[in-house]
């Protein structure tokens, strides 16, 4: 089968006010390539997003907490934000970097981006990696942001990611680019795997 026989067919799109601080919402019409039948479908549009493995002259990378409404607790992840008008994913990943921790960089390497949500998402989160940061100022958060800063190392992430303190899959994406980060093949902690029945658990984490 080839790639022309799974594209469904753009036919319109209407865009719906939702009342979203951060999408635009958008109404797909298509028709599904399989059967012909038309489909609405919806797409949050977004702008780019960023997120940082910021690395210090030690080798430890600088990791933030903040707390996320949807999952309605603390989440320990890397800095990073959304990409403002005009400018391009570095630019967006230096000062948000600047803004949340007060670091800054002047070895900029770029690691590649991922679709965070292809289903009924349109952008991208690029992935920066910024080495031998130092301290250059003050966090300037915004009055919707509380973030702490801490920096950890290689083996400190790695037991938070088999642990389960660090789950944030845009944060797990970018610091495998840059170093192991969980064993092969990888076995999470019993604890981390909410919902699941023991009899489904790795023997592994049935012991851990």
């Amino acid at each position: 089968m080839s790639d022309d026989d799974l594209t469904w067919q753009h036919l319109s799109s209407r865009y719906e006010e939702a009342g979203l601080m951060l999408f635009e919402k958008r109404i797909d019409t298509l028709r599904n390539p399989r059967n012909g039948q038309t489909f609405d479908r919806l797409v949050l549009e977004s702008v780019d997003w960023v997120n940082v493995v910021a690395l210090d002259a030690e080798g430890r990378s600088l990791m933030i907490r903040q707390f996320r409404f949807g999952v309605g607790y603390n989440t320990l992840e890397t800095p990073g934000g959304m990409v403002d008008p005009g400018e391009d994913s570095r630019t967006a990943a230096a000062r948000e970097l600047l803004e949340e921790t007060g670091y800054t960089s002047s070895q900029w390497q770029y690691l590649g981006a991922v679709e965070p949500n292809p289903a009924f998402h349109n952008h991208l989160c690029h992935h920066w990696l910024a080495k031998d940061i130092v301290l250059s100022k003050d966090q300037e958060l915004g009055d919707g942001e509380a973030i702490s800063i801490e920096f950890m190392t290689q083996t400190q992430v790695r037991d938070a990611v088999v642990s389960g303190e660090l789950k944030h899959a845009l944060a797990l994406s970018a610091l495998a680019r840059v170093f192991p980060i969980w064993p092969m093949p990888f076995v999470q902690a019993e604890k981390a795997v909410p919902n699941m029945p023991a009899d489904d658990l790795p023997a592994e984490a049935e012991q851990s």
